[in-house]
């Protein structure tokens, strides 16, 4: 979240990111979740910004910090594009969840580039609210899914009993 003029940058696959920004205040930010609703085991103790619910709350939540009523927000949506080799359709539950989401909180989307089979790169000047995306090619798109597919598993595997120690003779 910044009132700076820069850009933010992110590459999306079957990930969504959503800008967040007050026009008239010049206030904005840039989540970036890879599954959708709240934390993979429902664990209260788990608030890692990958998922959607966690990184939306992170996200409006420094905004009204900052001053920003949530009234005056708009967002932004991208990503989602179902590129994942698994039959999960996680890009197209990724957008679903930021759009019903949004709609909920009573925030409009004013734009919006979604689903599909491509991969993409943008860039948001949280200022402005303007975001530039560019679709990347087949192979950066390939390279991309799979390194999703092993972001998934990782969290899929994650121990819910802790740390093991290892005890060799």
């Amino acid at each position: 979240m910044s009132r700076e003029d820069l850009y933010i940058a992110t590459v999306l696959g079957s990930c969504v990111a959503v800008a967040v920004y007050a026009p008239v205040k010049r206030i904005g930010g840039l989540n970036h979740y890879l599954l959708p609703g709240g934390s993979y085991r429902n664990d209260p103790g788990e608030n890692s910004s990958r998922y959607g619910l966690q990184a939306m709350e992170l996200l409006i939540g420094a905004l009204v910090d900052a001053g920003v009523s949530r009234h005056e927000l708009r967002a932004k949506v991208f990503g989602g594009g179902n590129v994942l080799t698994s039959r999960s359709m996680v890009g197209t539950a990724n957008v679903e969840f930021a759009l019903s989401y949004l709609a909920d909180h009573g925030i409009p989307v004013t734009d919006r580039d979604v689903e599909g089979e491509v991969a993409r790169k943008l860039f948001m000047q949280p200022a402005t609210g303007r975001v530039y995306v560019k679709h990347l090619e087949q192979s950066l798109l390939e390279r991309n899914a799979i390194q999703e597919e092993r972001d998934l598993q990782k969290i899929r595997k994650k121990d819910v009993y802790g740390d093991f120690i290892l005890f060799e003779n």
